[in-house]
């Protein structure tokens, strides 16, 4: 609660590092997080499309009960990160929650198949945003829960595929945000 009795959104960050609006196409891969994701979600309206991409029937359920809670409508397909069912350039933006270590635990070239379907179903100049996690320092690591996933830095997977803008947003929170952009001429 802040000081005028309303509840923070504690996705705020999330949201706001996704840079996503109204209309926008939005590929989920992996869910970490399913309140999170259904936080960015939400944003899309009923105008934008979300689609999430999960490994599991585990995933599938955080990512079901995290768009039912943020009242976001997203279609969800089970099956391997690095065959992403969608057509090509079919999304403006893709969202990679990492937090449970999905990528830093996949076989290497299970990895790249996967940051080549990104590059794949995201449309030229649109971006894709990978949310990983660092480690807390201070107080904040005393009071806080610890992150579940191995710490994976995606930027030489992003660059190798010839996405662009390459850079680190923001750590925060125990999270981090990279952010890589496919090239519009592509």
């Amino acid at each position: 609660m802040n000081l005028f009795g309303r509840r923070d959104d504690p996705h705020v960050l999330t949201v706001r590092m996704a840079g996503v609006k109204m209309g926008d196409r939005v590929a989920f891969v992996g869910c970490g997080n399913g309140a999170r994701l259904g936080a960015i979600a939400r944003h899309v309206g009923l105008s934008g499309r979300a689609v999430a991409f999960v490994p599991d029937q585990a995933d599938a359920d955080r990512m079901r009960k995290g768009a039912a809670d943020a009242g976001a409508l997203v279609d969800i397909t089970t099956g391997s990160p690095s065959r992403l069912k969608a057509e090509n350039d079919a999304f403006d933006l893709v969202v990679v929650d990492d937090t449970s270590g999905l990528l830093a635990t996949m076989r290497p070239e299970d990895r790249t198949g996967a940051f080549k379907d990104m590059r794949r179903i995201v449309r030229p100049g649109g971006r894709v945003v990978v949310i990983g996690t660092v480690p807390r320092g201070g107080i904040g690591s005393l009071i806080s829960r610890a992150q579940s996933g191995p710490p994976f830095d995606p930027t030489p997977w992003l660059t190798a595929e010839g996405f662009k803008a390459v850079r680190l947003l923001a750590e925060r929170d125990g999270l981090k945000f990279i952010e890589a952009v496919r090239a519009r001429n592509d």
